[in-house]
């Protein structure tokens, strides 16, 4: 069967999910643009929009935990995408109370009619009436913590044992659990159009359930319905970003007519923010690797009204070749890092992921640093952030900078941010389960005059 044909949309949701998790284990594509394009492109209803959402992202986020409860029904070799179906519909079994488990094994079955032929439909039949016979699988005997752990919250085992080793057995799990959980739709007010209780005031007109956030000042909580579709989204109002998202330029703390440099803006996101607390004066130069992500930028800035931004293309640990030495009152360096903190937004990034990986990063992070440092004014702040939890690409590079240069002034961050957060040493991590936000490392350093 050609790929084009399995991620063919035909009306039925289970079988788009379907397509969706078969890119992401193929094609090792991402979750969020496939889901996202899958809604916008066949004008998914809010309810098929739902549904879609809670099969992708509840069968990516327990995939590890669906294969040991089928592991000892399945005999053999499967195809990827028969493997993929009785994830999907055991999980709809075990989790979804909504949809009767009957429901659940008939739709799988006329799936693998079409997609396959009646010897494999019949398959899918006979394990998954099993399953409904001996029920989920008990987990835990002889297994270490580590692995029980791994196995409940569906993580890599290696991931679990490194977070039990930064911060103790009992966060790490709680970490691993919350990022299965649905994550927060939240808003972020452009207070140089309308001020929160306005945004508030403007959602509640068209039917929206909205809350200001307990912990940004420019956030709301949307609850239910997609933003996207509001008029305060497509009239500039809002943007949608998460809250950990918003700390960075909370501790920038960007101020009118100054001269700010966003090291790796694309999409933009934070961009704007430090735009809109500039109260679109002075100027914001925003660099991304990538020309494609640089155009997210400025369409971003064009819907919000947003004048002050100059975007550029480029690789940000060479910009001070062609930008002038200590120019800027404000730099962030929202760095390039292993997304940890995102799982619960990107689920496939547990699978994707290797340690490995996590220790070429901080070498790259500590060059946007460093070349961050010429850029900056004397007396300037320098906020460097990442949107993971792990220590070693967050407190130990901010650590190693800031002891290559010894003059930098560490910041406190609890004297100006949120109260009730965590901090260490004047930095902030954010975990996602400390608010239902993203993780979120947050550092800032002042040069001396």
């Amino acid at each position: 069967m050609s790929r084009k044909k399995e991620k063919r949309w035909d009306g039925n949701v289970r079988d788009a999910a379907l397509s969706i998790l078969l890119a992401v284990e193929r094609d090792q594509a991402y979750s969020n643009l496939l889901l996202n394009r899958t809604i916008e492109t066949y004008g998914l209803d809010d309810k098929d929009r739902s549904l879609l959402t809670e099969l992708t992202y509840g069968t990516l986020q327990r995939r590890m935990t669906l294969d040991y409860h089928l592991e000892p029904l399945v005999r053999g070799k499967l195809e990827d995408w028969v493997r993929e179906l009785l994830r999907l519909s055991v999980y709809q079994i075990v989790y979804l109370t909504k949809i009767p488990p009957h429901a659940a094994v008939s739709e799988a079955v006329e799936i693998a009619k079409r997609r396959g032929h009646k010897g494999i439909a019949s398959l899918v039949n006979g394990i998954l009436r099993s399953f409904l016979r001996k029920g989920p699988r008990k987990i835990g005997p002889g297994l270490t913590w580590e692995e029980k752990t791994a196995i409940e919250t569906s993580h890599p085992e290696w991931m679990i044992r490194r977070w039990a080793e930064q911060y103790g057995r009992e966060t790490a799990r709680e970490m691993a659990l919350a990022n299965n959980e649905p994550p927060l739709q939240t808003l972020r007010v452009n207070r140089t159009k309308a001020s929160r209780e306005e945004v508030l005031d403007m959602l509640g007109e068209e039917g929206f359930m909205a809350e200001p956030s307990p912990i940004v000042p420019d956030a709301v909580r949307i609850l239910g319905r997609n933003a996207a579709r509001s008029r305060a989204f497509r009239e500039g109002f809002v943007t949608i970003q998460d809250e950990s998202s918003m700390l960075p330029v909370m501790a920038l703390d960007p101020g009118p007519d100054m001269s700010v440099l966003d090291m790796c803006a694309a999409p933009g996101g934070k961009t704007t923010h430090i735009a809109e607390r500039m109260d679109n004066t002075g100027e914001v130069r925003a660099f991304d690797l990538h020309p494609h992500k640089v155009k997210l930028i400025t369409q971003n800035a064009s819907r919000l009204g947003l004048e002050n931004i100059r975007t550029g293309s480029a690789d940000s640990r060479e910009l001070s070749r062609t930008l002038e030495h200590k120019s800027f009152d404000r730099i962030l360096v929202d760095a390039p890092c292993s997304g940890l903190g995102v799982i619960r937004r990107k689920p496939d990034i547990k699978y994707s992921k290797t340690e490995d990986e996590i220790g070429k990063l901080p070498d790259i992070q500590k060059s946007l640093l460093e070349e961050a440092y010429q850029l900056l004014k004397p007396g300037g702040l320098l906020v460097y952030s990442t949107c993971t939890v792990d220590r070693e690409e967050n407190r130990l590079t901010a650590e190693a900078f800031l002891e290559s240069r010894p003059d930098l002034e560490r910041v406190d961050l609890k004297e100006s941010m949120p109260e009730n957060l965590r901090y260490e040493d004047g930095m902030l991590q954010v975990l996602p389960q400390d608010f239902g936000g993203d993780g979120f490392f947050v550092a800032a350093f002042r040069k001396p005059e």
